[in-house]
C-alpha cells in the first residue's frame, strides 16, 4: 500500500465521539474547499458505522449545502430513520461552524437472489495501455492558470491510479467533442475485504471526473484552466453488484444535457470483467466566468 493510499483511508476512518456522532478531518484541497468525495465518502463511513455488518449500501442520495472548510473539522450526526427486514435507511448531516454543508441519505440492504440483468459493457482499451496521471498532468500544464497546478492535482489524486481513454478535457480546449468520457481507475495498492470500504472509496473516486463530459461538448477545460467555475450540487449511486476498488473499474460518463448555469453528468461503473457494478448520476454548477 502506498502511504498516499494509507494517508486516505486514515481520512476516512473518522473518530465516534458519541453515539451516532463522528467527526472527520479534511485532507489538503487543491482548491479553498473539502473535495466534495471526501465528504460524500466520509458520511457514507458514518452512515455504514451504525448499520449491522450482514447489510451492504446499495444506494446514496446526497446535496452539497455549503463550501466546506478544510481547515476545520468536519461532524457526521447520523439519524437512524429505518431498520427493516431487509433494508436500513440512514440519514447523515455534516456540519462545520454550526451550520450544515452536506446531507446524505443512504440505503443499505441484506443480500438476497433475485431477477438478474444489465446494460453491456461498452468497448474500452485495456487500462495497462493508457497513459497514467503522472505522465498527462505535467505535459499540459501550461494550460493550468497556476504554474504549480499539475503537481497538486497530482498530489490531490496520488491515492488512486486514474486513467483517461481519451483526452482530458484540460489537453483539448476550444475542440467541441461528443458529451463523453472514459476513465479507468482503481486504489494505489491493495484494500481490506470490507465491502463499505469499496464502496466508500468508489464514492470518493466518482466525484472527480462525472462533469468532464459537459466541459467536452463545449471545449471548456475545467477549474483549473480557469475557463469555468462549478461545483458539485447533488450527486447519486447505486451499488448493484460487489465489486472491489483496488482491482480496474471502467467509469463510462456522459451528459445529457447542460442549461440554466447546471450541467448534468450520468455514468456506469464496470468491472474490469465486463460486471455493471454501480450507476452514478450528478448534477453542478457549471458556469463560465464574466468579465
Amino acid at each position: 500500500m502506498t502511504k498516499a493510499l494509507d494517508d486516505l483511508l486514515d481520512l476516512l476512518d473518522l473518530e465516534q465521539i458519541e453515539q451516532d456522532y463522528f467527526r472527520g478531518r479534511s485532507r489538503s484541497a487543491i482548491v479553498p474547499r473539502v473535495f466534495g468525495g471526501q465528504v460524500a465518502a466520509q458520511a457514507l463511513v458514518a452512515a455504514g458505522r451504525t448499520v449491522p455488518d450482514d447489510r451492504t449500501a446499495h444506494s446514496l442520495h446526497a446535496y452539497f449545502l455549503r463550501m466546506g472548510d478544510p481547515g476545520a473539522p468536519i461532524v457526521y450526526t447520523v439519524d437512524r430513520i429505518r431498520d427493516g427486514q431487509s433494508f436500513t435507511t440512514r440519514r447523515v448531516v455534516a456540519i462545520q461552524h454550526g451550520q450544515p454543508i452536506f446531507h446524505l441519505s443512504a440505503s443499505f440492504q441484506t443480500y438476497e437472489e433475485g431477477l438478474d440483468h444489465q446494460a453491456p459493457m461498452p468497448d474500452a482499451p485495456d487500462p495497462d495501455t493508457l497513459p497514467t496521471a503522472a505522465e498527462t498532468l505535467p505535459a499540459h500544464a501550461d494550460r493550468f492558470i497556476h504554474p504549480d497546478t499539475a503537481r497538486r492535482m497530482l498530489e490531490a489524486r496520488s491515492a488512486v491510479d486514474l486513467r483517461y481513454v481519451d483526452a482530458p478535457p484540460y489537453a483539448s480546449v476550444g475542440e467541441r467533442r461528443e458529451p463523453r468520457s472514459q476513465v479507468w481507475f482503481r486504489t494505489n495498492g491493495k484494500l481490506a475485504d470490507d465491502p463499505l470500504l469499496h464502496v466508500c472509496l468508489a464514492t470518493y473516486v466518482s466525484d472527480m471526473t462525472l462533469l468532464d463530459s459537459v466541459l467536452l461538448a463545449h471545449g471548456r477545460g475545467g477549474w483549473a484552466v480557469g475557463d469555468v467555475v462549478g461545483a458539485s450540487l447533488d450527486h447519486a449511486m447505486w451499488f448493484h453488484r460487489p465489486f472491489r476498488a483496488d482491482e480496474w473499474l471502467l467509469y463510462d460518463q456522459e451528459s445529457p444535457s447542460a442549461h440554466g448555469g447546471r450541467g448534468l453528468g450520468q455514468a456506469r461503473i464496470y468491472t474490469q470483467d465486463g460486471q455493471l457494478a454501480i450507476s452514478v448520476i450528478q448534477e453542478g454548477v457549471v458556469r463560465v466566468p464574466r468579465g
